[in-house]
């Protein structure tokens, strides 16, 4: 297959499907309308076969050459923020409150555009699947996808995706084998005790003493360490301690902690480090700890790094200056313990508002370049194999 660029028509519609999607966003779990939406898109292109609910509200689109080789699959992420946005756009979200304020829609777009290049140049052996992924915000969509019976028959030889990145140069990609993204997982401390009258707290069982220790195992890992193999960083996101009254000493309370290292390993070790602490200092009330937002570390397989920065530099784009890995959790490192996989950073401008911010909106811009490095991707692995 070839990889020429999007005619301006292709790139007119992209953009028009990425600023519908943005002004119809839907959060996690809730995307069947934004599916809908890439499906009835993806139509024109004359797929081999279209999978819904996958995982969920998951799509994937198969292109499929009918001859032996790879299965190469290209993801993007379906699903919204629950923040209130404040662009001002004229494609700005007409849903209160919900908002595509990490760039998902122009992923989407992205990669619906390399079903426009796959409509008429299909592989010339082996198969594309484009999967539209539900529920990357809370990192249960991949997983969901990969459980769910009907992903045997589509399983990936070689895995992509990618993510834009503000405060990189519009249109750089950053790339490179081994970390790509943390792993990282939200804790729920519950603490019940009894109350008793302010005055009297003795004869009560007061959850104060147990908070306390648990905020202060925190802040003693809260300050982010150098980047490498032993990066810990635990992250104190809510608190609340009884009710607003001061005649009363407190019997409840509750913290949401989330902890983020490098590898999934590293992330159950500092999961024990905490549990184990919170047990010690909660004397004489109970506590349950639960899970949530668990993120696998997303690690890029060498030969699929290779892959793109050979299709970066067959394309003439510019290296991203960014350092591997970020911080941040890609939903995409559930897809990391099942195939060969690269995840790569897009520059969304050195001075674009940061992701999840307010403000933030994707440069429609980026629309042309990732569904080039997309498309020579896919020709670099089919070349290799």
């Amino acid at each position: 297959m070839n990889t020429c660029t999007l005619t301006d028509t292709q790139i007119a519609a992209l953009t028009a499907l990425r600023r519908r999607l943005h002004q119809h966003p839907e959060v996690s779990g809730d995307e069947a309308g934004t599916a809908a939406l890439i499906r009835q898109f993806l139509r024109a292109t004359s797929p081999d076969q279209i999978i819904e609910g996958l995982g969920g509200h998951g799509l994937a689109v198969v292109y499929d050459s009918g001859h032996p080789g790879p299965t190469v699959l290209f993801r993007a992420e379906l699903d919204a923020l629950p923040i209130q946005e404040q662009t001002g756009l004229d494609h700005a979200s007409a849903i209160p409150g919900v908002a595509h304020l990490c760039g998902h829609d122009g992923h989407m777009a992205i990669l619906a555009g390399l079903g426009l290049r796959l409509a008429d140049n299909r592989p010339a052996h082996g198969r594309v699947i484009l999967l539209f992924q539900p529920a990357e915000e809370t990192g249960a969509g991949a997983r969901a996808v990969l459980n769910d019976p009907r992903f045997a028959a589509l399983r990936p030889d070689w895995a992509f995706a990618l993510h834009n990145m503000p405060g990189m140069a519009l249109g750089s990609v950053a790339v490179g084998a081994g970390p790509a993204s943390c792993a990282s997982v939200g804790l729920r401390f519950r603490y019940q005790g009894r109350e008793a009258h302010a005055s009297l707290p003795e004869t009560g069982a007061s959850p104060a003493a147990a908070l306390a220790g648990l905020m202060a195992w925190v802040a003693r890992h809260s300050v982010a360490p150098a980047m490498g193999p032993d990066f810990r960083l635990a992250t104190l996101c809510h608190v609340n301690m009884g009710v607003p009254a001061f005649g009363i000493a407190p019997a409840q309370a509750e913290a949401f902690v989330t902890l983020r290292t490098v590898d999934d390993n590293g992330l159950e070790a500092f999961v024990q480090d905490i549990s184990t602490s919170a047990q010690e200092h909660a004397d004489g009330v109970s506590l349950e700890i639960s899970r949530h937002d668990h993120f696998n570390a997303t690690r890029n397989d060498p030969q699929a790094a290779t892959h793109v920065t050979r299709a970066c530099e067959a394309l003439g784009v510019a290296r991203g200056d960014f350092a591997l890995p970020m911080r941040a959790s890609e939903d995409f490192g559930a897809l990391s313990g099942a195939t060969r996989t690269a995840l790569f950073f897009l520059g969304a401008g050195e001075g674009h508002p940061a992701l999840h911010n307010n403000d933030y909106d994707f440069p429609d811009a980026l629309i042309p370049t990732g569904v080039s490095v997309f498309s020579r991707t896919l020709q670099e692995v089919l070349h290799d194999n």
